[in-house]
Protein backbone atom coordinates (compact mmCIF):
# COMPACT_ATOMS: atom_id res chain seq x y z
CA UNK A 1 0.00 0.00 0.00
CA UNK A 2 2.77 2.42 0.85
CA UNK A 3 5.22 4.43 -1.19
CA UNK A 4 8.77 4.68 0.18
CA UNK A 5 9.25 7.68 2.46
CA UNK A 6 10.06 10.80 0.52
CA UNK A 7 8.74 9.45 -2.77
CA UNK A 8 6.42 11.69 -4.73
CA UNK A 9 2.96 10.77 -5.85
CA UNK A 10 2.91 9.25 -9.35
CA UNK A 11 2.48 10.85 -12.76
CA UNK A 12 4.68 13.36 -14.51
CA UNK A 13 2.51 16.33 -13.54
CA UNK A 14 2.30 15.59 -9.83
CA UNK A 15 -1.32 14.41 -9.88
CA UNK A 16 -2.95 11.18 -8.88
CA UNK A 17 -5.03 11.29 -12.03
CA UNK A 18 -7.43 8.52 -11.02
CA UNK A 19 -8.81 10.85 -8.34
CA UNK A 20 -10.09 13.14 -11.10
CA UNK A 21 -12.25 10.31 -12.39
CA UNK A 22 -13.35 9.45 -8.85
CA UNK A 23 -14.39 13.07 -8.25
CA UNK A 24 -16.60 12.87 -11.32
CA UNK A 25 -18.14 9.62 -10.06
CA UNK A 26 -18.97 11.36 -6.77
CA UNK A 27 -20.49 14.40 -8.49
CA UNK A 28 -22.49 12.21 -10.89
CA UNK A 29 -23.84 10.19 -7.96
CA UNK A 30 -25.10 13.32 -6.22
CA UNK A 31 -26.61 14.60 -9.48
CA UNK A 32 -28.43 11.29 -9.99
CA UNK A 33 -29.76 11.43 -6.42
CA UNK A 34 -31.15 14.94 -6.92
CA UNK A 35 -32.64 14.42 -10.40
CA UNK A 36 -33.92 10.87 -10.20
CA UNK A 37 -34.82 10.49 -6.53
CA UNK A 38 -35.07 13.73 -4.55
CA UNK A 39 -36.62 15.89 -7.27
CA UNK A 40 -39.92 14.04 -7.32
CA UNK A 41 -39.94 13.22 -3.59
CA UNK A 42 -41.26 15.50 -0.86
CA UNK A 43 -41.40 18.47 -1.20
CA UNK A 44 -41.43 17.74 -4.95
CA UNK A 45 -39.09 20.05 -6.83
CA UNK A 46 -39.80 18.31 -10.14
CA UNK A 47 -43.10 18.02 -12.00
CA UNK A 48 -42.03 14.61 -13.31
CA UNK A 49 -40.60 11.55 -11.62
CA UNK A 50 -38.27 8.68 -12.49
CA UNK A 51 -39.59 5.75 -10.45
CA UNK A 52 -37.80 3.26 -12.72
CA UNK A 53 -34.39 4.31 -11.37
CA UNK A 54 -35.30 6.01 -8.07
CA UNK A 55 -34.25 3.00 -6.00
CA UNK A 56 -30.75 3.02 -7.46
CA UNK A 57 -30.49 6.83 -7.48
CA UNK A 58 -31.24 6.85 -3.74
CA UNK A 59 -27.67 5.64 -3.12
CA UNK A 60 -26.35 8.81 -4.74
CA UNK A 61 -26.35 10.95 -1.60
CA UNK A 62 -23.33 8.95 -0.45
CA UNK A 63 -21.38 10.70 -3.18
CA UNK A 64 -20.90 13.53 -0.68
CA UNK A 65 -19.23 11.09 1.72
CA UNK A 66 -16.93 10.03 -1.10
CA UNK A 67 -16.10 13.69 -1.72
CA UNK A 68 -15.10 14.05 1.93
CA UNK A 69 -12.73 11.08 1.71
CA UNK A 70 -11.14 12.50 -1.42
CA UNK A 71 -10.88 15.88 0.28
CA UNK A 72 -9.08 14.39 3.27
CA UNK A 73 -6.49 12.84 0.95
CA UNK A 74 -6.04 15.86 -1.32
CA UNK A 75 -5.91 18.44 1.48
CA UNK A 76 -3.33 16.40 3.39
CA UNK A 77 -1.31 16.31 0.18
CA UNK A 78 -1.85 20.01 -0.49
CA UNK A 79 -0.60 20.88 3.01
CA UNK A 80 2.79 19.26 2.41
CA UNK A 81 5.63 21.74 2.28
CA UNK A 82 3.39 24.79 2.39
CA UNK A 83 2.99 27.55 4.90
CA UNK A 84 -0.40 28.34 6.39
CA UNK A 85 -0.86 31.52 4.33
CA UNK A 86 -0.10 29.80 1.03
CA UNK A 87 -2.35 26.87 1.88
CA UNK A 88 -5.24 29.14 2.86
CA UNK A 89 -4.89 31.31 -0.25
CA UNK A 90 -4.83 28.30 -2.55
CA UNK A 91 -7.92 26.89 -0.88
CA UNK A 92 -9.64 30.26 -1.31
CA UNK A 93 -8.77 30.32 -5.02
CA UNK A 94 -10.01 26.76 -5.37
CA UNK A 95 -13.35 27.39 -3.67
CA UNK A 96 -14.50 30.99 -3.85
CA UNK A 97 -14.40 32.27 -7.48
CA UNK A 98 -16.37 29.30 -8.81
CA UNK A 99 -18.72 29.45 -5.84
CA UNK A 100 -19.51 33.16 -6.33
CA UNK A 101 -20.16 32.70 -10.05
CA UNK A 102 -22.22 29.50 -9.72
CA UNK A 103 -24.26 30.88 -6.84
CA UNK A 104 -24.98 34.07 -8.81
CA UNK A 105 -25.97 32.07 -11.89
CA UNK A 106 -28.33 29.98 -9.76
CA UNK A 107 -29.87 33.15 -8.33
CA UNK A 108 -30.34 34.61 -11.81
CA UNK A 109 -32.01 31.48 -13.18
CA UNK A 110 -34.25 31.10 -10.11
CA UNK A 111 -35.23 34.77 -10.15
CA UNK A 112 -36.09 34.59 -13.85
CA UNK A 113 -38.10 31.39 -13.45
CA UNK A 114 -39.95 32.71 -10.37
CA UNK A 115 -40.69 29.16 -9.21
CA UNK A 116 -41.95 29.33 -5.61
CA UNK A 117 -40.21 26.02 -4.88
CA UNK A 118 -36.79 27.68 -5.35
CA UNK A 119 -37.25 31.24 -4.05
CA UNK A 120 -34.39 33.76 -4.05
CA UNK A 121 -33.97 37.37 -2.99
CA UNK A 122 -31.33 40.09 -3.16
CA UNK A 123 -30.67 39.73 0.57
CA UNK A 124 -30.24 35.98 0.15
CA UNK A 125 -27.78 36.48 -2.73
CA UNK A 126 -25.75 38.99 -0.70
CA UNK A 127 -25.60 36.71 2.35
CA UNK A 128 -24.58 33.75 0.20
CA UNK A 129 -21.60 35.70 -1.13
CA UNK A 130 -20.11 35.05 2.32
CA UNK A 131 -20.96 31.31 1.96
CA UNK A 132 -21.96 30.99 5.65
CA UNK A 133 -25.37 32.52 4.86
CA UNK A 134 -27.36 30.79 7.66
CA UNK A 135 -25.23 32.74 10.15
CA UNK A 136 -26.72 35.90 8.59
CA UNK A 137 -30.25 34.54 8.86
CA UNK A 138 -30.56 33.68 5.16
CA UNK A 139 -30.94 30.18 3.65
CA UNK A 140 -28.52 28.80 1.11
CA UNK A 141 -29.35 29.70 -2.48
CA UNK A 142 -28.90 25.99 -3.21
CA UNK A 143 -29.07 23.27 -0.58
CA UNK A 144 -25.83 21.63 -1.72
CA UNK A 145 -23.83 24.45 -0.15
CA UNK A 146 -24.02 22.84 3.28
CA UNK A 147 -21.13 20.55 2.37
CA UNK A 148 -19.04 23.51 1.16
CA UNK A 149 -19.38 25.02 4.63
CA UNK A 150 -18.04 21.80 6.17
CA UNK A 151 -15.17 21.78 3.69
CA UNK A 152 -14.25 25.33 4.66
CA UNK A 153 -14.32 24.45 8.35
CA UNK A 154 -12.02 21.52 7.59
CA UNK A 155 -9.68 23.85 5.67
CA UNK A 156 -9.68 26.23 8.62
CA UNK A 157 -8.58 23.52 11.05
CA UNK A 158 -5.92 22.34 8.60
CA UNK A 159 -4.62 25.91 8.25
CA UNK A 160 -4.35 26.16 12.04
CA UNK A 161 -2.57 22.80 12.14
CA UNK A 162 -0.06 23.95 9.54
CA UNK A 163 0.52 27.27 11.32
CA UNK A 164 1.24 25.52 14.63
CA UNK A 165 3.36 22.79 13.05
CA UNK A 166 1.10 20.07 14.46
CA UNK A 167 0.10 18.72 11.05
CA UNK A 168 3.73 17.93 10.36
CA UNK A 169 4.76 16.68 13.79
CA UNK A 170 1.59 15.27 15.41
CA UNK A 171 -0.75 14.36 12.57
CA UNK A 172 -1.73 10.92 13.79
CA UNK A 173 -2.36 12.18 17.33
CA UNK A 174 -4.56 14.97 15.94
CA UNK A 175 -6.56 12.53 13.84
CA UNK A 176 -6.97 10.14 16.77
CA UNK A 177 -8.15 12.95 19.05
CA UNK A 178 -10.56 14.27 16.41
CA UNK A 179 -12.12 10.85 15.95
CA UNK A 180 -12.42 10.29 19.71
CA UNK A 181 -14.18 13.62 20.23
CA UNK A 182 -16.40 12.88 17.23
CA UNK A 183 -17.44 9.49 18.57
CA UNK A 184 -18.24 10.96 21.98
CA UNK A 185 -20.30 13.72 20.43
CA UNK A 186 -22.16 11.55 17.93
CA UNK A 187 -23.05 8.76 20.35
CA UNK A 188 -23.16 10.48 23.75
CA UNK A 189 -23.35 14.29 23.72
CA UNK A 190 -25.24 15.00 20.48
CA UNK A 191 -24.12 18.63 20.50
CA UNK A 192 -25.20 20.43 17.31
CA UNK A 193 -22.48 23.05 17.83
CA UNK A 194 -19.73 20.42 18.00
CA UNK A 195 -21.27 18.61 15.05
CA UNK A 196 -20.69 21.72 12.93
CA UNK A 197 -17.52 23.12 14.48
CA UNK A 198 -15.63 19.81 14.52
CA UNK A 199 -17.51 18.12 11.64
CA UNK A 200 -18.08 15.18 13.96
CA UNK A 201 -20.66 13.44 11.75
CA UNK A 202 -18.21 13.22 8.85
CA UNK A 203 -14.82 13.23 10.57
CA UNK A 204 -14.36 9.51 9.89
CA UNK A 205 -14.61 10.11 6.15
CA UNK A 206 -12.07 12.93 6.16
CA UNK A 207 -9.82 10.84 8.40
CA UNK A 208 -9.83 7.88 5.98
CA UNK A 209 -8.52 10.21 3.27
CA UNK A 210 -5.89 11.77 5.52
CA UNK A 211 -4.65 8.39 6.71
CA UNK A 212 -4.50 6.92 3.21
CA UNK A 213 -2.30 9.84 2.22
CA UNK A 214 -0.12 9.22 5.27
CA UNK A 215 0.27 5.53 4.46
CA UNK A 216 1.05 6.26 0.84
CA UNK A 217 3.69 8.93 1.39
CA UNK A 218 5.28 8.12 4.77
CA UNK A 219 4.97 4.35 4.71
CA UNK A 220 3.18 1.62 6.62
CA UNK A 221 2.91 1.75 10.38
CA UNK A 222 0.86 -0.24 12.85
CA UNK A 223 -0.58 2.90 14.44
CA UNK A 224 -1.67 4.35 11.08
CA UNK A 225 -3.38 1.09 10.09
CA UNK A 226 -5.21 0.92 13.43
CA UNK A 227 -6.37 4.51 12.99
CA UNK A 228 -7.49 3.78 9.43
CA UNK A 229 -9.59 0.87 10.65
CA UNK A 230 -11.03 3.05 13.43
CA UNK A 231 -11.82 5.80 10.92
CA UNK A 232 -13.71 3.36 8.72
CA UNK A 233 -15.67 2.09 11.72
CA UNK A 234 -16.54 5.65 12.74
CA UNK A 235 -17.55 6.61 9.20
CA UNK A 236 -19.75 3.53 8.93
CA UNK A 237 -21.41 4.16 12.29
CA UNK A 238 -22.13 7.82 11.63
CA UNK A 239 -23.57 6.97 8.21
CA UNK A 240 -26.71 5.84 9.99
CA UNK A 241 -27.44 9.47 10.81
CA UNK A 242 -27.89 9.99 7.07
CA UNK A 243 -30.26 7.06 7.07
CA UNK A 244 -32.33 8.76 9.78
CA UNK A 245 -32.31 12.00 7.79
CA UNK A 246 -33.58 10.19 4.70
CA UNK A 247 -36.49 8.66 6.60
CA UNK A 248 -37.36 12.02 8.14
CA UNK A 249 -37.38 13.89 4.82
CA UNK A 250 -38.43 11.27 2.28
CA UNK A 251 -40.04 8.50 4.31
CA UNK A 252 -37.64 5.93 2.89
CA UNK A 253 -33.98 5.02 3.28
CA UNK A 254 -31.47 2.31 2.50
CA UNK A 255 -31.83 -0.80 4.64
CA UNK A 256 -29.08 -1.40 7.18
CA UNK A 257 -27.41 -4.09 5.10
CA UNK A 258 -27.66 -1.96 1.93
CA UNK A 259 -26.11 1.02 3.69
CA UNK A 260 -23.25 -0.98 5.16
CA UNK A 261 -22.57 -2.63 1.79
CA UNK A 262 -22.56 0.77 0.04
CA UNK A 263 -20.20 2.27 2.61
CA UNK A 264 -17.81 -0.66 2.36
CA UNK A 265 -17.90 -0.35 -1.43
CA UNK A 266 -16.93 3.33 -1.15
CA UNK A 267 -13.97 2.42 1.06
CA UNK A 268 -12.87 -0.27 -1.38
CA UNK A 269 -13.17 2.01 -4.41
CA UNK A 270 -11.29 4.84 -2.73
CA UNK A 271 -8.48 2.64 -1.36
CA UNK A 272 -8.09 0.92 -4.73
CA UNK A 273 -7.91 4.31 -6.45
CA UNK A 274 -5.18 5.51 -4.11
CA UNK A 275 -3.30 2.20 -4.18
CA UNK A 276 -3.44 1.49 -7.91
CA UNK A 277 -4.39 4.85 -9.40
CA UNK A 278 -0.78 5.68 -10.17
CA UNK A 279 -1.08 3.50 -13.26
CA UNK A 280 -3.58 5.98 -14.72
CA UNK A 281 -1.87 8.67 -16.78
CA UNK A 282 -3.07 12.22 -16.55
CA UNK A 283 -4.70 13.38 -19.79
CA UNK A 284 -6.43 16.62 -20.83
CA UNK A 285 -9.76 14.78 -20.64
CA UNK A 286 -9.15 13.60 -17.07
CA UNK A 287 -7.99 17.08 -16.09
CA UNK A 288 -11.20 18.55 -17.49
CA UNK A 289 -13.36 15.90 -15.84
CA UNK A 290 -11.71 16.45 -12.48
CA UNK A 291 -11.85 20.22 -12.84
CA UNK A 292 -15.51 20.51 -13.75
CA UNK A 293 -16.79 18.40 -10.87
CA UNK A 294 -16.81 21.26 -8.35
CA UNK A 295 -18.82 23.71 -10.48
CA UNK A 296 -21.05 20.82 -11.57
CA UNK A 297 -21.78 20.11 -7.92
CA UNK A 298 -22.60 23.77 -7.31
CA UNK A 299 -24.75 24.29 -10.41
CA UNK A 300 -26.69 21.13 -11.03
CA UNK A 301 -29.48 21.07 -8.45
CA UNK A 302 -31.77 24.11 -8.60
CA UNK A 303 -30.88 25.11 -12.15
CA UNK A 304 -31.44 21.50 -13.15
CA UNK A 305 -34.85 21.35 -11.46
CA UNK A 306 -36.01 24.54 -13.14
CA UNK A 307 -34.75 23.46 -16.56
CA UNK A 308 -36.21 19.96 -16.28
CA UNK A 309 -39.60 21.42 -15.42
CA UNK A 310 -39.43 23.63 -18.52
CA UNK A 311 -38.20 20.98 -20.95
CA UNK A 312 -40.05 17.85 -19.82
CA UNK A 313 -43.44 18.86 -21.35
CA UNK A 314 -41.69 19.62 -24.64
CA UNK A 315 -39.18 16.77 -24.93
CA UNK A 316 -40.40 14.11 -22.54
CA UNK A 317 -38.84 13.41 -19.16
CA UNK A 318 -35.99 11.16 -20.31
CA UNK A 319 -34.86 13.29 -23.23
CA UNK A 320 -35.15 16.37 -21.04
CA UNK A 321 -33.00 14.77 -18.36
CA UNK A 322 -30.33 13.88 -20.93
CA UNK A 323 -30.32 17.43 -22.31
CA UNK A 324 -30.10 18.92 -18.81
CA UNK A 325 -27.24 16.64 -17.75
CA UNK A 326 -25.25 17.51 -20.87
CA UNK A 327 -25.99 21.21 -20.40
CA UNK A 328 -24.93 21.13 -16.76
CA UNK A 329 -21.67 19.40 -17.59
CA UNK A 330 -20.97 21.90 -20.37
CA UNK A 331 -21.77 24.88 -18.15
CA UNK A 332 -19.62 23.46 -15.37
CA UNK A 333 -16.72 23.08 -17.76
CA UNK A 334 -17.06 26.70 -18.87
CA UNK A 335 -16.95 27.88 -15.26
CA UNK A 336 -13.89 25.72 -14.62
CA UNK A 337 -12.13 26.79 -17.82
CA UNK A 338 -12.83 30.52 -17.70
CA UNK A 339 -13.33 31.31 -14.00
CA UNK A 340 -11.79 28.79 -11.63
CA UNK A 341 -8.69 27.78 -13.55
CA UNK A 342 -7.55 31.35 -14.42
CA UNK A 343 -8.04 32.41 -10.79
CA UNK A 344 -5.95 29.51 -9.51
CA UNK A 345 -3.22 30.04 -12.09
CA UNK A 346 -3.06 33.74 -11.34
CA UNK A 347 -2.67 33.06 -7.63
CA UNK A 348 -0.09 30.33 -8.23
CA UNK A 349 1.98 32.79 -10.28
CA UNK A 350 1.77 35.37 -7.51
CA UNK A 351 2.80 32.82 -4.91
CA UNK A 352 5.78 31.67 -6.98
CA UNK A 353 7.00 35.25 -6.94
CA UNK A 354 6.93 35.45 -3.15
CA UNK A 355 10.30 35.53 -1.35
CA UNK A 356 11.52 32.78 0.91
CA UNK A 357 10.13 33.21 4.42
CA UNK A 358 12.57 34.01 7.28
CA UNK A 359 13.01 30.49 8.65
CA UNK A 360 14.58 29.46 5.37
CA UNK A 361 11.75 27.27 4.13
CA UNK A 362 9.83 28.22 1.04
CA UNK A 363 6.21 29.28 1.41
CA UNK A 364 5.75 29.18 -2.36
CA UNK A 365 3.40 27.00 -4.35
CA UNK A 366 4.90 25.83 -7.58
CA UNK A 367 4.00 23.95 -10.71
CA UNK A 368 0.93 21.93 -11.44
CA UNK A 369 0.46 20.95 -7.82
CA UNK A 370 -0.46 24.55 -6.99
CA UNK A 371 -3.10 24.54 -9.69
CA UNK A 372 -4.39 21.02 -9.19
CA UNK A 373 -4.49 20.52 -5.43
Amino acid sequence: MSTPPGASLPNHDGRLAALDALRFVAASSVLAFHYFFRGSSAPGFLDVGYPEVAGMAMYGYLGVNLFFMISGFVIAWSAEGRGAVTFALLRFARIYPAFAVCMSLTCLVAFTAADPRVPVSAAQWLANLFIFSPAAGQPFVDGVYWSIVLELIFYGWMTLGIATGLIKSRLLILVAGWMLISAINEFVLNSSALRVLLITEYSGWFAVGILMHRLRTVGSSFYAFVLLFAAMLLATATSFRGQEWMVEHYGVALEDTELIAAVLALFAIFIATVRFGGAVRSTPLLLAIGGLTYPLYLLHQNIGYITLNCLSPLLGRWTASLVVVIAMVALAYLVFRWIELPARRWLACKLRARPVIPDGSSDNATGNQAVSA
